[in-house]
């Protein structure tokens, strides 16, 4: 054991621990109100563990192995006692798993049984990521005065809604993930896993769609039906949606996220509707990470340690800027006092004939065009993305570039840094030969040897493509300085496949669509057409 505490500390880059000395309570029973029993586990220092603050963590993954290992064990080594809870109807707790749906009654319930045993002292902070900090959101406008702060890391307050927008429906994130929750109580589930990453790639490719989890996992699941069938706003999801919460919470929140997260956009709107309250102490920090980063882990157990281990204890955090954000192509961590932070102002990029791209309007030109085939769909390439085997983040896109579905339109050289801190949206004039389209839009870096990395992107689907019109497309939220000699450069396609589901140009229902048609699309430059990219800039 000793040895692993070791690995871990030297992995998370962590002070060195108070103890290595550890004790494991294992399947404590935690009771819920319609009766059902959560088990938990309760790692504690061998002396002296009762009274310690406790750290609650609320997993669906299980209590043991790296949960334990590289969770609980570096926190219950620094500080506090931790209570690892295996949430409804997962490994041993009771009940069906129900994704999402039983949190925040469950959550409560559990914070109310711990408060009341005798080892517990007077304190407590809720702490994970994921899933496992949707958890600290569906009850953090609720808790007693016992929980001194809350650490989300890489979640939000609405998880996986942002994937099921009629507007944009993500699909390869919610897919995979239900791939794995539905297999991982099996014997060797990792191994599993990994050996059945190519497999489930290529469920995603099934038409109809309702038939992938049978393709993936030899049987139909009922997460992913639900996600085929219900769209964000459908009142099916209502009980997994605490956006309406957050501006209630009083507890302070360090909340950590990466640039090419997955939740990220959500996760800055939870931020920013506390920061609008007043709320203080409050934390952002976002890196340069994607879902998986070690990066965001790392700045995790600091946080918990240098924030939520202070007001456990009674005392103030250390002063720190309420905002840390890593500029990416400075590559540097800046400190600021809010989300968006000031002094970044909108300056419209405009689409330009010949694949030019400037801050001047556009003259009289006619429409570029490429045609888009959903039976060859144009791929996604790095960028926001969380797959087994899967490369996602800051990637060359050189391959993707060179398709004859993607248009690209590039500044000049730079002849000073540009900076570009905050949310990120286009408008797109478009117009398909069908209905039914979709406008990808990515942003890219091309530094001086022209190769070209991706900084931010996003999709939005239109109705009624075949009619000339203004798609708005909003990126993901970025801190990028585009480096003097570089050029700045947008992409423009109809799809980025897998991560979004291919628009099959029919209007079908996704669940059931089998027919693909392909269609000629046309992107406007011109005084009446002015397609832009909206960069908040200084």
């Amino acid at each position: 054991m000793n040895l692993s505490s070791h690995l871990v500390q030297r992995m998370l880059r962590l002070p060195p621990p108070l103890t290595r000395d550890l004790t494991i309570e294992r399947d404590l029973r935690v009771p819920m109100r319609d009766g059902a029993v959560l088990l938990a586990d309760r790692w504690t220092p061998k002396a002296g563990g009762d009274g310690l603050p406790t750290a609650l963590i609320r997993v669906p993954y299980g209590r043991a192995g790296l949960i334990g290992g590289q969770m609980a064990r570096p926190l219950a080594e620094r500080g506090f006692q931790v209570l690892v809870q295996s949430t409804r109807g997962t490994f041993g707790s009771d009940g069906p798993f129900d994704p999402l749906r039983r949190e925040r009654e469950d959550g409560l319930d559990t914070i109310d049984w711990v408060i009341k045993q005798p080892w517990f002292g007077e304190s407590m902070i809720l702490h994970g990521p994921s899933y496992l900090g949707f958890v600290q959101w569906a009850v953090a406008d609720a808790v007693p005065p016992q929980v001194k702060a809350m650490i989300p890391v890489a979640s939000e307050s609405a998880l996986t809604l942002d994937f099921l927008r009629s507007d944009a429906f993500s699909l390869e994130t919610p897919f995979v993930w239900a791939v794995q929750v539905a297999g991982q109580e099996r014997r060797f589930a990792m191994p599993r896993q990994i050996l059945g990453a190519k497999k489930a790639q290529r469920a995603l490719h099934t038409l109809p769609l309702n038939q992938a989890d049978t393709a993936a996992m030899g049987h139909r699941y009922d997460y992913v039906q639900n996600i085929l069938d219900h769209d964000a706003d459908a009142p099916f999801w209502q009980g997994l949606d605490h956006r309406h919460r957050v501006a209630g919470i009083q507890v302070p929140v360090s909340s950590v996220g990466g640039w090419y997260d997955i939740f990220l956009p959500g996760q800055l709107r939870d931020h920013r509707v506390l920061q609008d309250a007043g709320r203080s102490p409050l934390r952002l920090t976002v890196g340069p990470w994607t879902h998986t980063s070690m990066g965001m882990g790392q700045v995790a157990f600091a946080e918990a340690l240098d924030f939520g281990l202070p007001l456990a204890q009674g005392e103030e955090p250390a002063e720190r800027a309420p905002v840390r954000l890593f500029v990416m192509g400075e590559e540097k961590w800046r400190d600021f006092p809010s989300w968006p932070p000031p002094g970044y102002e909108p300056q419209r990029f405009h689409l330009q004939p010949g694949g030019a791209l400037s801050t001047e309007p556009p003259a009289d030109s006619p429409p570029d065009g490429y045609r888009y085939d959903p039976a060859d769909p144009t791929p996604a390439v790095g960028g926001v993305r969380m797959a087994f085997g899967i490369k996602s983040g800051r990637v060359d896109n050189a391959e993707l570039e060179a398709r004859p579905d993607v248009l690209t339109y590039t500044t000049p050289v730079l002849d000073k840094d540009v900076e570009v801190i905050g949310d990120v949206s286009a408008e797109i004039f478009f117009r398909s030969g069908l209905p039914y389209a979709d406008v990808f839009v990515r942003l890219c870096d091309v530094d001086a040897d022209g190769r070209s990395t991706n900084v931010c992107d996003g999709l939005t689907s239109l109705t009624d493509a075949d009619e000339t019109s203004k798609a708005d497309v909003r990126l993901w939220p970025t801190a990028y300085r585009f480096k003097r000699g570089h050029r700045i450069r947008v992409q423009i396609s109809s799809g980025a496949f897998p991560r979004y589901n291919r628009n099959p140009g029919t209007g079908e229902p996704r669940a059931t669509a089998t027919t693909l048609r392909a269609a000629d699309q046309h992107v406007f430059h011109d005084p009446e057409h002015p397609s832009a990219i909206i960069l908040p800039t200084r």
